[in-house]
């Protein structure tokens, strides 16, 4: 595949909030750059869904093509990889009514969130269930969310000094960092809010 790059990296032609995405948050030769990212080629030589987009006008979200939803779309799969599958139907049709500027905005105040989690109160085994979470729950319960998380454990949304800066070195804490009791009760605020919701934060298998 010839090199494929997008001023969106971040949510992806399928449909994916790559920015949410374990893989992107990860360190070494498996990290992702995100849809049309840097070096995307060299991690994703073959995409079928770029291959389609290019034989439809090249479209920057699959939505935005005439043939949207195709079979792609219409077969609901039950398995997720490396990030839930389930929602992108869903965040097309609010990216289709909000526009697609103001759907990227709510999405970089949930990168926003995410990174917040991953450098305060992350012990190196929470990435994956911090990326679901977020992915998975609306923008407005997050919201509400980091408030409790403040008030409760004392967060104030700035780093620890235990992860790097970078995306990519997010998710590693080192000694000294949060308190296990402190993400422990993250995780059932999570887990509570999710259950109103009759909604799994577990990746489908």
């Amino acid at each position: 595949m010839e090199d494929y790059k997008r001023t969106t990296p971040l949510f992806s032609l399928c449909g994916l909030n790559c920015g949410l995405c374990p893989r992107y948050r990860t360190q070494g030769d498996s990290q992702c750059p995100g849809c049309g990212g840097p070096d995307f080629r060299l991690k994703h030589p073959a995409c079928s869904v770029i291959t389609c987009s290019r034989k439809h006008g090249s479209v920057e979200y699959c939505y935005q093509c005439s043939a949207y939803p195709c079979e792609r779309y219409s077969r609901k799969g039950d398995h997720d990889s490396f990030i839930s599958y389930r929602n992108v139907i869903t965040d097309f049709d609010k990216a289709k009514t909000l526009g697609t500027d103001q759907y990227i905005a709510e999405l970089q105040e949930k990168i926003e969130i995410l990174e917040y989690l991953l450098d305060t109160f992350n012990d190196g085994r929470r990435k994956a269930f911090y990326c679901n979470a977020v992915n998975l729950l609306p923008l407005s319960d997050l919201r509400e969310i980091k408030k409790q998380i403040q008030e409760t454990c004392g967060g104030d949304g700035k780093s620890t000094g235990n992860t790097a800066n970078s995306p990519a070195g997010r998710g590693t804490s080192q000694p000294g960092g949060p308190q296990k009791e402190q993400i422990e009760e993250i995780v059932r605020l999570f887990e509570a809010r999710a259950a109103d919701l009759n909604l799994s934060l577990k990746l489908r298998k």
